[in-house]
C-alpha cells in the first residue's frame, strides 16, 4: 500500500506476518507517517530503492531472503536508519543485527505506542538539531519575563509575581521553549523535537508535564500560563 507523503515522512514496513503489518501501518499512520509495506526480502529492497523511505522496520525472520540480507544490501548503497523486528532475543541476534548496520531492536511482541515512539526518536537523532531563533533582540532580562511570569535560566529558577514556582528540569526546559517564541503556538511533535531529542517518549508525555506546570502555576495564581489552542497544540498564556 502506497499513501501520498514527504520523503521525510515515509516509512518501509517490511514483515511477512499480515497482522502485524496491519497493526504497524495503523499505529505508524496515526502518528502521521505515510507507510510503504512489503512482505518479502526482496519486494522491500526493491521498494526501498523506488521510494527511497526516511526509515526501515525491518523484520529479520523473513522467508527466503531475510531481514539481514536486506540490511546488508540497504547499508551497500544507503545510511536511511533501521529498525529491526524479530522473534528472538538471544544476544547475539540483537548483537548481529545492530552490528551490520541496523538503528535499533524491537523484540516480539512488542508494543505498537512504544515502536512508534521509537520510530519518531530515530528520526530526530537523524534530523538537523531543531532551533529557536536568536531572542537577544529583545534585551537583558526581560525576553525570559511574560507580564507576572519570570524565568531565570542561569539560576534555573521560576517565579510567578514574587513567588518561586519549583519545576523539574524537563518542566522549565519546556516552559523555557515555549516563552522564548510568545506568540508561537507549538505542536506535540514540535516540543517532542525541542525537549526530548535523545529520549524517547510517548507525544503525551507533553500533556502530563504541561499539566504539572499549570497546576504548579495555579496554586500561586497561574493557572493560564500555558494555554491550549485546541486542535494544534499550546502556547504561552497573557502572563
Amino acid at each position: 500500500m502506497i499513501a501520498a507523503y514527504s520523503s521525510s515522512q515515509l516509512i518501509l514496513v517490511v514483515d511477512d506476518d499480515p497482522h502485524i503489518l496491519e497493526i504497524l501501518e495503523f499505529s505508524l499512520t496515526s502518528a502521521g507517517f505515510a507507510i510503504i509495506t512489503a512482505s518479502g526480502g526482496e519486494e522491500a529492497l526493491a521498494l526501498f530503492r523506488e521510494k527511497a523511505p526516511a526509515l526501515v522496520v525491518l523484520d529479520i525472520g523473513l522467508p527466503g531472503r531475510d531481514g539481514l540480507w536486506v540490511c546488508q544490501r540497504i547499508r551497500e548503497e544507503s545510511q536511511a536508519p533501521i529498525l529491526f523486528l524479530s522473534a528472538r532475543d538471544e544476544e547475539v541476534d540483537r548483537v548481529m543485527g545492530l552490528t551490520i548496520g541496523g538503528d535499533d531492536y524491537v523484540t516480539k511482541p512488542f508494543s505498537p505506542r512504544e515502536l512508534t515512539a521509537r520510530v519518531r526518536a530515530i528520526l530526530r537523532r537523524g534530523a538537523p538539531a531543531a532551533t529557536l531563533p536568536s531572542i537577544d533582540g529583545q534585551g537583558g532580562a526581560d525576553k525570559w519575563r511574560n507580564g507576572r511570569l519570570k524565568l531565570n535560566p542561569e539560576a534555573h529558577t521560576a517565579h510567578w509575581e514574587e513567588q518561586e514556582v519549583e519545576l523539574t528540569a524537563t518542566e522549565f526546559q519546556l516552559l523555557k521553549t515555549i516563552l522564548a517564541r510568545p506568540s508561537k503556538v507549538f505542536t506535540r511533535d514540535e516540543l517532542l523535537d525541542l525537549v526530548y531529542r535523545d529520549t524517547v517518549v510517548s507525544d503525551r508525555t507533553i500533556d502530563s508535564h504541561i499539566l504539572h506546570i499549570r497546576k504548579k502555576f495555579g496554586s500561586r495564581g497561574g493557572k493560564d500560563v500555558i494555554q491550549t489552542q485546541h486542535g494544534v497544540g499550546y502556547k504561552l498564556g497573557p502572563g
